[in-house]
């Protein structure tokens, strides 16, 4: 496989979610151009308040049924003395932020990582508990899924109407195979060994219970959507079930945050034939206050609260081997911190793109009657031409660039700015500026130069820099020509049957230059690396630590008092040990070489770690896996994981076990 094809493959899911986000709006547009913000205000109105009631409740027990998941895998990984009430918190803060963070198997990783390694589970048991709930869920969506597509194929949107049924039937038998060749192999192979290493399957009896818990959690959570929709002829239970798995579906493949978008148009397809589009739209909305906004509210205080708590008592009882991290605190911040950020820009960028979705009738007669002209006259263009920005500025403070978090606040208040004065509802600008008050905390965790300020003024920076500049000039030239559109918004533009071709061209290439270009200032420095040579090893040796016969070269913390050697396989990049060198560049030593792996888009990993850095490698999504004495992965021994002097191998492992197994006797020979 070449370099090429493994890049588009790990490329692979982004682009997806793009496509899938694309075409949901395209939907949208096309389908239902005349939704208006107050035929959808009225339907949120005419809603009981007992159907709220209702609904609220199924909610609550959908998330109290998620907690039998964690409760499931701590008996599964052996750890049944862990309280229910810690199981339970561990479950909701892990569901409500990945629900809304998007990736929801890693951002819950993580969540879970931090709480269960303060109650005692042991790295692997914590992977291995992470995997449990994951196939929990995906067995629940299989057995529904499955069921729909044997009662009603034709209630899935865009593919039932389309596909004969028995094509549709015989996927639905498919899944149920799957999920009884699962309870079956729980059955006959309950442990197995594979690659040097014991793979436990759970038992027939607690995968049957996997099964019936997680089906009915699906129709649960699906029950709190169905009660918020008015009575409508045809609609029943099960095909609305199928409309609710499929969207629900569509939105996880996406790898958009709360599946936003994706998620809302499937169900608008799948229920226009029975309902308005503004009833189902009030219903989604309600549908996400229940079961997004509200516990990510909920889960986040008490996750952050639970933080504090135990940074306090950290405080108060320091652990000798942690003395000097405290000055480079920021390097330890977990990925879904960064996650959340992005995820909340990105989110911003999409409202901004899709708000001339909807017809609005906005009023000015509230500001000056000439600030009021100009903003009626930019229209959508402006904010949707931010709203990209935002996008790409996203993309950024993924990769942790501190300037995408000045430039994003900087946009977020801008465009607030510009929606209030264009007399827009009060909460899309109140979204925006909350967005950017959550966001300014965190300054230090974006710790990464961006090329703009760092790289030289050569041709790189230069060429991308003007080439902004002529891209805002030409759009501004643009907008006079496109005013006269109900939505000017940049994408409408460039759908639009009524707008010239060579416009409609041009506008696309501009927008597609100018991200191009703001992203080639905002992407970060490269990380560099030293050779592996005699300097190196007697640098290294220098810092208290034995050199390894081979590296491929060594990376220094920010401040160049702490390095990592490292090797490098097809997919992998590995750390050899902890960093070695002064405490309080360890942490960024780790984060830099992670930077490094995914700068070469390779996987981090780090061989024979000890404890005490483990959070930090857990910040990173790493499961740590102990290691016997010759630095081959042991089987799972409560006695030797447990012991102070046990090393680990940390990694991706759902990705990269099966290679670094092959890879560790080269290592250690």
């Amino acid at each position: 496989m070449g370099e090429t094809t493994k890049s588009l493959l790990r490329h692979a899911p982004a682009v997806i979610g793009l496509i899938l986000l694309g075409g949901a709006v395209w939907v949208v547009q096309k389908e239902f151009r005349g939704l208006r913000i107050e035929d959808i205000a009225r339907a949120l109105e005419r809603m009981p308040a007992h159907t709220l009631a209702v609904a609220f409740g199924w909610n609550v027990l959908s998330y109290g049924i998620l907690t039998f998941y964690d409760r499931l895998g701590t008996w599964y990984v052996g750890r049944r003395r862990v309280s229910y009430r810690k199981v339970a918190f561990a479950s909701f803060c892990a569901y409500a932020l990945g629900h809304n963070l998007g990736f929801a198997a890693v951002s819950g990783a993580a969540v879970r990582y931090r709480l269960y390694a303060n109650w005692g589970l042991t790295p692997l048991q914590i992977a291995k508990l992470v995997a449990f709930c994951s196939l929990t869920f995906a067995l629940g969506g299989m057995m529904l899924g499955g069921l729909v597509l044997l009662i009603e194929p034709a209630a899935v949107p865009f593919f039932g109407p389309r596909l004969p049924p028995w094509l549709m039937r015989g996927v639905g038998a498919a899944l149920w195979a799957l999920v009884a060749g699962y309870v079956t192999l729980s059955a006959v192979l309950h442990r197995r060994r594979m690659f040097a290493h014991r793979i436990q399957l759970p038992g027939w009896r607690m995968a049957i219970l996997q099964v019936l818990l997680a089906t009915v959690d699906v129709a649960v959570t699906a029950v709190i959507a169905y009660t918020l929709l008015p009575p409508a002829p045809g609609l029943t239970y099960l095909r609305f079930l199928g409309v609710y798995v499929a969207s629900y579906t569509a939105g996880l493949a996406a790898n958009i945050p709360g599946g936003i978008g994706v998620f809302d148009t499937a169900m608008l397809v799948g229920l226009s034939p029975y309902l308005e589009p503004s009833q189902i739209v009030g219903a989604i909305v309600m549908f996400r206050l229940f079961y997004y906004i509200i516990p990510l509210f909920l889960a986040g205080g008490l996750f952050a609260g639970n933080e504090i708590v135990l940074r306090g008592r950290s405080l108060l009882r320091p652990a000798p081997t942690l003395r000097g991290v405290a000055p480079v605190a920021r390097w330890s911040e977990p990925d879904f911190v960064v996650a959340a950020t992005s995820g909340a820009v990105a989110l911003c960028g999409a409202l901004l793109l899709c708000l001339g979705v909807v017809e609005r009738r906005p009023d000015f007669s509230w500001i000056d009657p000439d600030f009021a002209e100009i903003a009626a006259q930019a229209g959508e263009f402006v904010p949707s031409l931010i709203g990209g920005a935002l996008m790409v500025c996203a993309v950024a403070m993924s990769q942790r660039v501190a300037l995408a978090w000045s430039v994003t606040i900087a946009l977020l208040l801008l465009a607030a700015a510009f929606t209030l004065a264009q007399a827009e509802p009060l909460w899309i600008p109140g979204v925006l500026v909350l967005a950017g008050v959550l966001i300014a905390p965190f300054r230090t965790t974006f710790y990464r130069h961006a090329r703009l300020l760092r790289g030289a003024l050569d041709g790189a920076v230069v060429t991308p820099l003007l080439t902004l500049a002529g891209c805002i000039l030409a759009l501004a030239a643009f907008e006079p020509h496109v005013r006269w559109l109900s939505d000017n918004s940049w994408w409408e533009v460039v759908l639009s049957r009524d707008v010239p071709n060579s416009l409609r061209a041009s506008v696309a290439f501009t927008v597609a230059l100018a991200a191009f270009a703001l992203w080639r200032l905002l992407r970060p420095v490269r990380v560099g690396f030293a050779p592996w040579n005699a300097q190196a090893r007697l640098l290294y040796a220098s810092l208290g630590a034995d050199p390894p016969a081979e590296a491929d070269g060594i990376v220094w913390g920010e401040a160049e008092r702490a390095g990592i050697p490292f090797r490098r396989t097809s997919r992998v990049l590995v750390g050899l040990g902890d960093p070695a060198g002064a405490e309080s560049d360890r942490i960024s030593a780790i984060w830099r070489l992670r930077d490094l792996a995914r700068q070469e888009r390779l996987d981090p990993a780090f061989w024979r770690t000890g404890r005490t850095l483990l959070k930090v490698y857990a910040d990173l999504g790493l499961a740590a896996l102990p290691l016997r004495p010759d630095g081959m992965v042991a089987e799972e021994d409560e006695e030797a994981a447990d012991s102070p002097e046990t090393q680990f191998l940390v990694c991706m492992a759902e990705r990269d076990l099966t290679t670094l197994l092959g890879m560790l006797p080269k290592l250690a020979a």
